[in-house]
């Protein structure tokens, strides 16, 4: 039975840092141009390669996302992009367009090409088209249920890899293939400019009543019709493995090292108990679910796993995330005094209760003992973030240690 790798998405470096420190055997990232995620804060060239070396020197893989749909004008760029691609060395790259492909394969003719959920891969035989022009990996559509991934395990290559998203947001049209904001908003989801209008409230208006807005009501849940619930398949591992799947996709690259934190620790701890021992596993399901809803989340659904969602698979009355933690920063070294360094994200002061997550699972509650800014000077607090602070919490900690607090 092969172990299955643990693929987590990253926003910047420190949030690649993040996933490899908490546990994860690849990273997927976008560059500044050509990746499905214009909002994200994406790598610069200089951070891709930080952060490439960081991951391999911890036996980490990373894959780079080149997942739009080109058009005409994308062409000359997206060859000169590949081209500087090749030279600063990822595992994989991640790729929907065939046009791109080819080209992806001419330019780079070494580095594995894994195809993203965006080509609608749905079938074996489409796997097999992809595996006879050189693909390595094909990401199964999110429509897909468990069945549907054995079948195609069973009529494709042991060479070519099943990836699955098994955590996350999920979209409301078809493996992404989504028009709605290009319509409303100017801005192409498959460009990566997706506004997320499958968030939003809507209302009926009748064409002879202009200016009359009525809710639009599915059920007496409320209106917002398109709103699905995030994917969670935590509890649910040994099916995922039954099924074939070789590669373990959490989606989120527009999310935060407090949330990749939580979920990549919970999911490593989730498989690494079900190799050592099944019944282990199956022990710890409830303080696994635990564990990721101390993330943000909308609710959680196991999608089309087990066959077409049900009502309950959508959200109804809101759009809104949980979230009952505040990311409060990462450690990085120490001072000349001896207190640890980090770069605030939110606000804590002197004498405030938090949390330590270490990558190894535990959690220690802290007080904060004594807080001092970039040059030394004690504070007793910090109200702007991304401010360089130190900080005394009582505990000895480590490199990569995140910091967090419950809300209140």
């Amino acid at each position: 039975m092969k172990k299955p790798e643990l693929l987590i998405p990253a926003s910047c470096l420190e949030v690649l840092k993040t996933a490899v420190n908490f546990g994860a055997d690849a990273v997927y990232i976008g560059g500044e141009v050509f990746s499905l995620r214009a909002k994200s804060k994406n790598f610069s060239p200089k951070d891709m390669a930080e952060g490439i070396a960081y991951a391999h020197a911890r036996g980490v893989k990373v894959y780079v996302t080149a997942n739009i749909l080109a058009h005409n004008r994308d062409l000359d760029e997206f060859e000169s992009y590949l081209e500087e691609l090749k030279t600063i060395g990822p595992d994989a790259l991640i790729i929907s367009d065939p046009g791109i492909f080819m080209m992806a394969k001419k330019v780079c003719p070494d580095m594995e090409i894994h195809i993203s959920t965006q080509a609608n891969n749905t079938n074996y035989a489409t796997f097999n088209f992809w595996h006879d022009l050189g693909a390595k990996r094909v990401v199964t559509a999110r429509e897909l249920s468990l069945e549907e991934i054995r079948q195609i395990r069973d009529h494709i290559p042991d060479d070519l890899e099943i990836e699955t998203f098994v955590h996350g947001a999920m979209c409301i049209s078809y493996s992404g293939r989504c028009l709605l904001s290009s319509f409303l908003a100017g801005r192409d989801a498959n460009q990566g400019a997706c506004t997320h209008p499958c968030r939003w409230k809507y209302a009926l208006m009748e064409e002879t009543r202009p200016g009359e807005y009525y809710p639009v009501f599915e059920n007496e849940r409320g209106t917002y019709i398109l709103n699905s619930r995030d994917l969670c398949m935590v509890t649910h591992i040994p099916d995922l493995v039954a099924a074939g799947i070789d590669s373990f996709k959490v989606e989120g690259r527009m999310k935060t090292a407090l949330y990749v934190a939580d979920v990549t620790r919970t999911y490593r701890q989730a498989i690494d108990d079900y190799f050592t021992d099944p019944k282990l596993y199956e022990s710890r399901l409830d303080y696994y679910q635990e564990e990721i809803s101390k993330g943000t989340y909308r609710l959680y659904t196991t999608g089309f796993f087990y066959g077409k969602p049900d009502e309950n698979s959508q959200i109804y009355d809101n759009n809104t995330y949980i979230k009952e933690y505040t990311y409060l920063g990462i450690i990085n070294g120490q001072n000349a005094q001896g207190l640890y360094g980090l770069e605030q994200r939110n606000k804590f002061c002197v004498g405030d209760t938090i949390e330590v997550m270490k990558p190894d699972g535990n959690d220690l509650t802290v007080t904060v003992k004594a807080m001092a800014d970039s040059e030394g000077n004690a504070i007793e607090s910090c109200p702007h973030p991304k401010q360089q602070i130190f900080v005394d919490l009582g505990a000895p900690l480590c490199d990569g240690d995140l910091l967090r607090r419950k809300d209140r």
